[in-house]
């Protein structure tokens, strides 16, 4: 009698019932689709190196110099930016206002064609601009 019962209500109720259990499928792929999306598809690796720098068999490249048309104060600026200074420290060294230095690294990194301090600083070094 009970299964005759329970066979009525499903009979009664199918479309509930397959409603329901869409609703669950679609639940569940949607917990996975965003679990699957959200996780980061890299993993950062940070690797610490030690890196030498000798500087005393440094010779100055004069064609490279001459080539990139290299002020004196903007090579002071470079050499100030390669020793790790703020602008507002190299401001402070050269007795020069934050806006100067902000346009002698803008000219700077135009003439070394490129975009950050770190990127003219390894670029200079492997022109034998700097030390």
């Amino acid at each position: 009698m009970k299964w005759l019962e329970w066979r009525l209500i499903i009979i009664d109720h199918t479309f509930e019932l397959y409603a329901g259990a869409v609703a669950v499928l679609f639940t569940a792929l949607g917990i996975w689709l965003s679990n699957k999306l959200t996780r980061p598809k890299t993993n950062t690796i940070i690797v610490e190196k030690e890196v030498v720098v000798e500087a005393g068999d440094f010779i100055l490249n004069e064609v490279e110099l001459t080539r990139l048309g290299l002020t004196s104060r903007e090579m002071e600026v470079l050499q100030s930016i390669a020793d790790g200074l703020s602008n507002q420290q190299i401001a402070e060294r050269l007795f020069l206002s934050l806006n100067t230095i902000k346009t002698h690294s803008s000219k700077l990194f135009e003439k070394l064609e490129v975009q950050r301090r770190t990127q003219a600083v390894e670029k200079a070094r492997k022109l034998k601009i700097i030390p």
